[in-house]
């Protein structure tokens, strides 16, 4: 980040945030937006053209997610700073993109003043992360622990408590749901129970 000016692209799939972003960086006097795209591969392919100090990018774009598009990105630019902005602020797909190394992630829609601030974070700090983003990840590091379950029926025990059905908990792990039925069928057994109102009931029981 050599300019005072730091140059910034947006990448995201619907048009009307492209209008917002471009209303957004017309009043910011410290960055300049350097182009906006609908994927990746667009950005990709005019990334020496625009040569961006920061990228703000969706999580859910066609052909290439933003978070995919993360080492994409740092292999042109090992240095370039990259924050995500997604509707879907699902605790998995923020721990795939922090461990990919990104290095901020806002909940969208993002506000004049929520992405002027995150530019300013990542600038003077290095990261940021939205208020709505940390309050799911601390919820998800408090959630219960049973001792007696692995990790993997923990978290399928936990989007059981919130309600959640077979398949939505499958698309949360990326994962069939077949073997989410083998997972809860264990859980069951673990349990000695024989419906999900039961296994509810007994869960909390269990001291964790």
């Amino acid at each position: 980040m050599k300019s005072n000016i730091l140059r910034i692209i947006v990448i995201d799939h619907d048009l009307l945030f492209h209008q917002a972003y471009q209303y957004y960086f017309e009043t910011y006097k410290e960055y300049d937006l350097a182009g906006i795209y609908g994927s990746v591969k667009d950005a990709l392919e005019e990334f020496e053209l625009t040569k961006p100090d920061i990228i703000v990018s969706e999580v859910n774009l066609p052909e290439v997610n933003g978070i995919d598009g993360i080492q994409m990105f740092r292999k042109k630019d090992p240095n370039v700073k990259i924050i995500m902005v997604s509707a879907e602020n699902d605790y998995e797909v923020i721990k795939n993109a922090f461990k990919s190394m990104v290095n901020g992630y806002l909940a969208k829609p993002v506000s004049i003043k929520g992405l002027y601030h995150a530019l300013n974070s990542i600038k003077y700090e290095g990261a940021v992360i939205g208020n709505d983003i940390a309050k799911k990840v601390i919820a998800m590091f408090q959630r219960k622990n049973y001792k007696s379950f692995s990790e993997r029926e923990n978290q399928i025990i936990d989007y059981l408590c919130q309600g959640a059905t077979y398949k939505t908990i499958a698309e949360k792990l990326f994962v069939t749901t077949s073997a989410i039925n083998f997972h809860i069928q264990n859980i069951y057994l673990k349990l000695d129970v024989n419906s999900k109102s039961e296994a509810l009931n007994k869960l909390q029981e269990l001291e964790y």
